[in-house]
């Protein structure tokens, strides 16, 4: 287990249980990951040599580009860019044997299939959920925060499950995936019928009743089914946490 993750995999877990509005805790740490890159490839960081190296031959995906477009450091955006594009110059020039464009071709592929920020972050996400299982399986009291979640996205709810199933023994893992199950259902189960009660409120013969928890149960079953990312932490005001 890295102990370098177990600081803010505590924490989000810790506000998630304090905070139900939070959401998934995985969520959490994502964010964290993907601010923490954007300010450090906007910063100083951009200037360092094997940095640059790095996004001149990985460049970024379209989501990556529009949150960085969104901070406001558009320089430090531009110097980024000027190299790469200084690279692709180069890269995307026919050379004297082959045939014609299949070098663009072959580069272009490449660059669509990477991104400097996301790579940062899935390597390090991957290790979070790894001690994520560990914490589990030794620590009690960090089973206890998972118990007091207020639930799992779909994508981060499958991803630790299939890390646990990897790392822990058979019947470990099974005492594991009960307890997420006992986190997961009853969400599911409440999300249901809020997202079943708002659609009835179309319905004029309900028009008199009150929405209960339903108002915003479209936007709840979004997080849900498809994660809650790439957006400013919203219990740490935005940036780097």
């Amino acid at each position: 287990m890295e102990t370098i993750y177990t600081i803010p995999i505590n924490e989000k877990f810790e506000l998630s249980m304090q905070d139900k509005s939070c959401g998934c805790p995985f969520c959490s740490l994502y964010r964290k990951l993907e601010n923490a890159e954007l300010d450090r490839i906007l910063g100083a960081s951009m200037m360092e040599p094997d940095v640059r190296i790095r996004t001149n031959e990985e460049g970024f995906c379209r989501t990556h580009y529009d949150m960085m477009f969104g901070m406001k450091n558009r320089l430090g955006m531009a110097l980024t860019m000027e190299s790469h594009l200084h690279d692709l110059q180069k890269d995307l020039k026919d050379s004297l044997l082959g045939a014609p464009g299949q070098r663009a071709i072959r580069r272009i592929e490449k660059l669509e299939g990477s991104c400097y920020v996301c790579g940062r972050i899935e390597y390090h996400f991957s290790r979070m959920i790894e001690n994520a299982v560990e914490m589990w399986n030794v620590d009690e009291d960090f089973r206890q925060k998972f118990a007091s979640q207020p639930y799992f996205c779909l994508p981060h709810y499958k991803r630790f499950l299939e890390t646990a199933a990897k790392k822990l023994s058979k019947s470990r893992y099974k005492d594991l995936a009960k307890a997420a199950e006992t986190v997961e259902m009853p969400y599911l189960d409440k999300l249901s019928e809020d997202i079943s009660w708002f659609c009835k409120k179309f319905d004029y013969r309900y028009d008199s009743e009150p929405w209960y928890d339903s108002k915003d149960a479209v936007e709840r079953t979004i997080k849900f089914l498809r994660s809650d990312l790439h957006i400013p932490d919203k219990k740490s005001g935005g940036g780097a946490s």
